[in-house]
């Protein structure tokens, strides 16, 4: 115990007595005079005793406490200095007033005491002012000498920690690169390629592709596993699968080029996920991700981590199978799903074009052998359609099976089969609340599939390589039903479907696609009257050149119209400029922007196949094929433009915009 309390505990004693004696001071003086002054004296001897012991005890605290505050300041300072992290006090202009000798440490210097905290971390200025004022903690990575700190700012009262995250940060990386990574690789057109090779020549072609497979996989350090002749089953991390990624799959390419001489390039398609612990929901990503590169056309790879899905390659057009066995097929599931539904709901896209609507009267014709009552859903006329739908008004019977959203909204039951055609896209749907009305969905569609789309169908009909969808529909009525019988109007619009997607037989033709045209025009489609409905008017062809006037040349082959006028544009005058652009001598991508009547920004781009426009289209939200696409935007046509043109740059410096 300090001896200033025991000071202070015999003082308290001295008190106490003082009182005692008093009090018997005063007994003693009642009986006794003299024996009352002997008390007081020695009552006065105790009270100076007391007094001396007072003093001596507020002395001995003020020292003692003097000592102590001494200690604990040089205590203080010492565990400051001694702290794991950096601290720095700043005033209002943001100067440094006082720092540990951490901080000394991280910037290998003894004293920054007088420079600004913006000067010593650059990166403290990237913190907004607005959220100084407000005074809010604020939470900043930066890197210093080769090792990460973390800047936690404390405004209210000027004080900045610095903590070392360089090992937490190098254990989450390694976490994150060390993840399971999933992917399949497939040889998509194997069949297509080898029919017609002896079984030498196949054994070859297989080695080349199997050789080049395997030295990939050598070289990223992956795990391949043989699932079946064309399927391998790859097993890596997710470290790797970013250098996949950097790579952009070189594989696809080398694959392509070992195999030019022959007539069908061999081509692959990959699919890879990562990002989820679940080994069981990851083996269903990867098959997702593989199922899109198809759908899409193959020759490309698509790769899942987490909410992130990337797309590469894509280059070459989807090959044309030479069979029609899946046709067959899809045709007879097709036929046993009307059969068993209470009727049939058959829509295409919004702002429909003569493929959309003419599919969706080959499915009307469909339903219609089945003895099914089938209805085609239309939101409106458009001048794309305006002439095919004045011709099928000539037919009472046939026009009053189309019906508009709100009236199919009243006639679907929970047992209504709903055909989607020409689009994959549920935002996309003259009607998406049909979707949600019945979970009996169909979808037949010529496009490349898009990140988005309708996951619950039950039937799905997607073929990349056909010029149309008109021509998917067409090949699957000579399927459901023995004898197809077609009335004019009905392959007249299927056949003009064709013709307007294929630019009239001039681009994305194959031998399929001249075969179901040979089929409708036996069935008496009129080819004059499709030309009749084809031809434009005089003002919108002034219109449409005005328009190109307004482009200009882009990375040597890509033209670029941007239409600012103010001026609002139907989608069909857009594409149509876009078409006559791609026309030009030295042209090989055309890209049109202007405004459409619905008052969104409407792209169509166009490509002769060198350039894949839809990955272009993909990453401004539209979609459609490697040579035909197109995008809706909200914004201004001059920001909507500029973002093209930075999309455009950003292909150019990653594999090269004709690569």
């Amino acid at each position: 115990m300090p001896k200033f309390l025991v000071n202070r505990w015999h003082g308290m004693h001295v008190v106490w007595a003082l009182v005692l004696i008093f009090a018997l001071t005063v007994v003693l003086t009642w009986f006794n005079w003299v024996l009352g002054l002997i008390g007081l004296v020695l009552g006065g001897i105790v009270g100076i005793f007391g007094v001396l012991a007072e003093r001596s005890f507020r002395k001995e605290l003020n020292e003692y406490v003097l000592t102590l505050s001494y200690r604990m300041k040089g205590a203080g300072h010492d565990v400051l200095n001694r702290l794991s992290f950096g601290v720095i006090l700043y005033n209002e202009e943001k100067e440094v007033e006082w720092h540990n000798a951490y901080v000394g440490k991280i910037l290998s210097r003894n004293n920054v005491v007088g420079e600004t905290v913006g000067q010593l971390f650059p990166v403290f200025q990237q913190i907004r002012e607005k959220d100084r004022d407000k005074q809010e903690i604020s939470l900043v990575e930066t890197s210093i000498g080769g090792r990460i700190y973390e800047l936690e700012c404390r405004p209210k009262e000027r004080i900045v920690y610095v903590r070392d995250l360089t090992e937490m940060w190098t254990l989450k990386k390694r976490y994150e690169e060390e993840k399971l990574a999933l992917g399949i690789v497939m040889m998509d057109n194997l069949e297509e390629v080898a029919q017609g090779m002896d079984e030498q020549q196949r054994a070859l072609m297989l080695s080349k592709v199997t050789r080049e497979i395997n030295e990939w996989a050598l070289k990223y350090g992956l795990l391949l596993r043989r699932l079946s002749s064309d399927k391998y089953l790859v097993i890596t991390n997710l470290g790797a699968l970013k250098q996949l990624e950097q790579s952009r799959f070189e594989l696809l390419d080398e694959v392509r080029e070992i195999t030019m001489d022959l007539k069908l390039p061999m081509t692959l398609s990959i699919g890879f996920a990562s990002g989820n612990d679940n080994v069981i929901e990851l083996g269903h990503l990867v098959q997702s991700s593989l199922d899109i590169a198809l759908g899409r056309g193959g020759d490309q790879a698509v790769v899942k981590v987490g909410e992130r899905q990337s797309f590469y390659g894509g280059k070459s057009n989807a090959l044309e199978k030479r069979t029609r066995v899946r046709a067959r097929v899809i045709a007879h599931a097709l036929r046993d799903l009307m059969k068993e539904s209470d009727n049939i709901i058959i829509m295409g896209h919004k702002m429909p074009d003569m493929d959309s609507v003419g599919a969706g009267v080959g499915v009307l014709k469909a339903a219609q052998l089945q003895g099914k009552e089938a209805y085609l859903v239309l939101e409106g006329v458009n001048p794309a359609i305006q002439p095919m739908i004045e011709m099928l008004k000539e037919d009472d019977k046939l026009y009053r099976r189309i019906v508009t959203p709100d009236q199919a909204l009243g006639l679907v039951t929970k047992r209504t089969l709903s055909v989607v055609v020409d689009t994959h896209r549920e935002t996309m749907v003259a009607e998406p609340r049909l979707l949600q009305q019945t979970d009996r969905i169909v979808i037949i569609d010529h496009h490349r599939r898009g990140e988005e789309f309708i996951e619950e169908a039950v039937l799905i009909y997607m073929e990349p390589y056909a010029s149309s969808t008109c021509e998917l529909v067409t090949e699957l009525l000579q399927y459901i039903h023995d004898r197809v019988v077609l009335d004019v109007r009905e392959a007249t619009a299927l056949l003009a479907g064709i013709t307007v997607d294929t630019k009239s037989f001039s681009l994305r033709t194959g031998a399929r696609t001249f075969e179901a045209a040979s089929f409708l025009r036996r069935n008496g489609a009129d080819s004059a009257l499709i030309q009749r409905m084809l031809k434009e008017d005089l003002d919108e062809y002034i219109r449409k050149a005005e328009i190109i006037r307004h482009a200009v040349i882009i990375h040597d082959h890509v033209a670029i119209a941007v239409y600012d006028s103010g001026k609002q544009i139907p989608q069909l005058l857009i594409a149509q400029a876009a078409d006559t652009l791609l026309n030009m001598t030295g042209i090989k991508a055309s890209f049109v922007v202007a405004q459409r009547t619905d008052g969104l920004v409407g792209i169509s781009a166009r490509s002769l196949g060198q350039i894949n426009v839809q990955v272009v289209m993909e990453r401004l939200g539209g979609g459609g094929h490697l040579s035909n696409a197109a995008a809706q935007v909200q914004g201004t046509v001059a920001e909507v433009a500029g973002k093209l043109k930075k999309i455009l740059k950003e292909i150019d410096e990653e594999e090269g915009l004709l690569e």
